[in-house]
């Protein structure tokens, strides 16, 4: 397992557009945390799951003990990895994305780019606020997960 020392945390929300060329900005905090290199790939509830290269190598290792002989193990690797691509910021703090990762997320033009603790996550703006909507009760969930957290 890679373990570099460093603990990566990323919170907040920023909106930003996708522009003609199909690049959008990450913000300036997250790119401080994310390093030079690092990699954007398929995510989880219809987002795009921005990884560290350390907290990417740390994924594979996670998806290499998966069973192979299991159908569903074999589904999660190969739509994780197909779909992951390297990005690096231009001089303006712009990734390049894929055409087939704005597909999968929906982004048209605007996008929300969320801190979630140890990774980013880039949103098309209409499908995280019908996230937001249609998610439990904040409370709610919170009640449900304290057994988690004590």
């Amino acid at each position: 397992m890679v373990d570099s020392g460093v603990l990566n945390v990323f919170i907040g929300e920023y909106r930003h557009n996708l522009d003609s060329k199909k690049r959008v900005i990450i913000p300036a905090k997250f790119r401080e945390e994310l390093g030079d290199l690092f990699i954007v790939t398929r995510g989880l509830d219809g987002c795009l799951t921005v990884y560290t290269q350390e907290q990417w190598a740390t994924l594979l290792e996670q998806l290499q003990k998966l069973p192979t002989t299991k159908k569903e193990s074999r589904l999660y690797v190969r739509s994780i990895t197909s779909k992951a691509t390297e990005c690096e910021c231009d001089g303006q703090g712009r990734i390049q994305l894929p055409s087939y990762l704005i597909s999968e997320a929906a982004i048209e033009k605007e996008c929300v780019i969320v801190g979630v603790a140890d990774h980013v996550e880039i949103w098309a703006n209409a499908r995280w606020e019908d996230y937001q909507q249609d998610s439990e009760a904040f409370e709610d969930v919170a009640e449900q997960l304290t057994d988690f957290l004590l």
